[in-house]
């Protein structure tokens, strides 16, 4: 039998754009101020969740909702199971915006809005082709389960709880990366280092320092405020500086009080230079200031250790392995203030060859001068799946297939869902020529990737289960 599956993808593309467009109006970022038993990260997830389950209940597939954390859509019978794994929360917006991120536009055969293309996008373009195959009526002898989470972009809670209650799938993907294949990533490790809040022997005292969203965004506003004895001179400095500079600012005196404001450019963690870091940008500038204390550490610090050095080389911590390419570090997240102290949220990706413990050691050796602790946030080990796994040369063959180019094999800093099962990958759905715009401004995803995005991925799953 031969399927034209462009043809077949083709043929849904008006109700697969109808179900995804009511998916990105909701506002599903994790909101732990509205968290309830009943909705154990915000009622946006769970909202989110529920209309993708709904869709599953429309199409005639079996469905399950594990406590309002995640879910499943499920196809087929079988002794093995295709696990297919996508997540419907999504990152904070961020400033920088030109429509409403969550009132979707289509323009210039792209779709924007927050979670276009990490991770509602590509979600609903491989549940499209799962419904394909069921509504084809193609024989499969696997079970096919369409698993959802709620809690990618933070915690993976909803992963937790789901396996703690539903079995592994055998081997599977995630459409939450790029084509050809992401058979490798890189191991994620959060540290959080903190300080005291004295701030006396200075020109200057640090009321507050602000920047970042999420220790996995780079950030792209900063805000201090400080009173000082010498605002207009530091006024004047700050409009040198930007000028010379890839940010943009403001500067604000109230009497003594000075408030400056930084905007730089939101990025994926993975790879913090697609970003600017407007955090070491301010602390950059105040640094060259008279600051006391703890203050004086935590700018000093910053800008020392943290400033346009995504490979740690300053921290003496940069590593390259052959296959998962260089470690990397992003400064995602700063608070500072007398009462509570500073925090940094430093956010790493390490390939195979380093481990989170070395890297607390080489932080510890560096960054004890300044009096810190350091704190372990969420650690994960590298994960990767070999080239001559069937899963992946199935999969590779399917993307060679359909699109004509070179598949191979890469390893990336990003981590999804796909490191959940030992015989997991990540697989599409940005092909090689598309634009990131994954956790930034104005995020979009060209449609015509997603319809062939569909199509592979019901081939894909096609040829794994059949």
């Amino acid at each position: 039998m031969t399927i034209d599956w462009k043809k077949e993808a083709a043929a849904r593309k008006e109700d697969f754009l109808a179900d995804l467009i009511s998916l990105l109006k909701i506002n599903s970022v994790r909101d732990d101020s509205e968290a309830t038993e009943e909705a154990p990260v915000g009622f946006g997830p769970k909202e989110a969740l529920e209309a993708f389950l709904a869709f599953g209940d429309r199409d005639g597939f079996v469905t399950k909702n594990i406590d309002n954390l995640a879910g499943h859509i499920e196809y087929g019978e079988g002794d093995e199971t295709l696990g297919v794994l996508a997540h419907v929360d999504v990152v904070p917006v961020g400033s920088g915006w030109e429509t409403d991120p969550f009132d979707p536009v289509i323009k210039d055969g792209r779709i924007y809005a927050r979670g276009s293309s990490d991770d509602k996008g590509p979600g609903v373009a491989a549940y499209y082709a799962l419904k394909m195959i069921k509504e084809l009526e193609l024989p499969v002898s696997k079970r096919i389960r369409f698993i959802i989470g709620t809690d990618e972009e933070s915690g993976w809670m909803c992963m937790d709880r789901y396996f703690e209650v539903e079995e592994k799938p055998d081997f599977g993907f995630s459409p939450d990366a790029e084509f050809p294949i992401i058979n490798g990533e890189k191991g994620i490790l959060t540290v959080y280092v903190s300080t005291q809040g004295t701030n006396a022997g200075g020109k200057n005292e640090l009321t507050s320092f602000d920047a970042g969203l999420r220790e996995n965004m780079v950030p792209q506003d900063a805000t201090a405020v400080f009173n000082s004895q010498e605002a207009e001179k530091i006024e004047k400095d700050f409009y040198d500086f930007i000028e010379k500079s890839p940010v943009t600012g403001t500067v604000t005196i109230d009497g003594k009080q000075v408030t400056i404001e930084v905007n730089g450019k939101a990025a994926h963690a993975m790879e913090p230079r697609g970003g600017v870091n407007a955090a070491t940008y301010l602390a950059i500038f105040l640094n060259g200031y008279s600051f006391g204390g703890d203050a004086k550490n935590y700018l000093e610090m910053t800008a020392e250790y943290f400033h346009d050095d995504s490979r740690a080389e300053k921290l003496e911590l940069n590593y390259v392995d052959d296959i998962m390419g260089d470690l990397t570090i992003n400064p995602g997240v700063f608070t500072f203030t007398p009462e509570d102290g500073g925090l940094i949220a430093l956010n790493f990706r390490f390939p195979k060859g380093v481990s989170a413990e070395s890297i607390e050691i080489g932080l510890d050796a560096k960054l004890g001068q300044y009096g810190v602790t350091l704190g372990r946030g969420k650690a994960q080990a590298p994960h990767y799946v070999p080239a001559d796994d069937p899963l992946v040369k199935t999969l590779l063959n399917v993307y060679a297939k359909q699109t004509g180019l070179e598949a191979h094999e890469q390893t990336i800093g990003g981590g999804t869902y796909g490191r959940l099962f030992e015989r997991g990958v990540a697989y599409g759905a940005m092909f090689p020529d598309s634009i990131d715009t994954m956790h930034q401004a104005n995020e979009f995803m060209a449609i015509d990737d997603l319809m062939n995005a569909m199509s592979i991925y019901a081939e894909a799953i096609y040829e794994l289960v059949k």
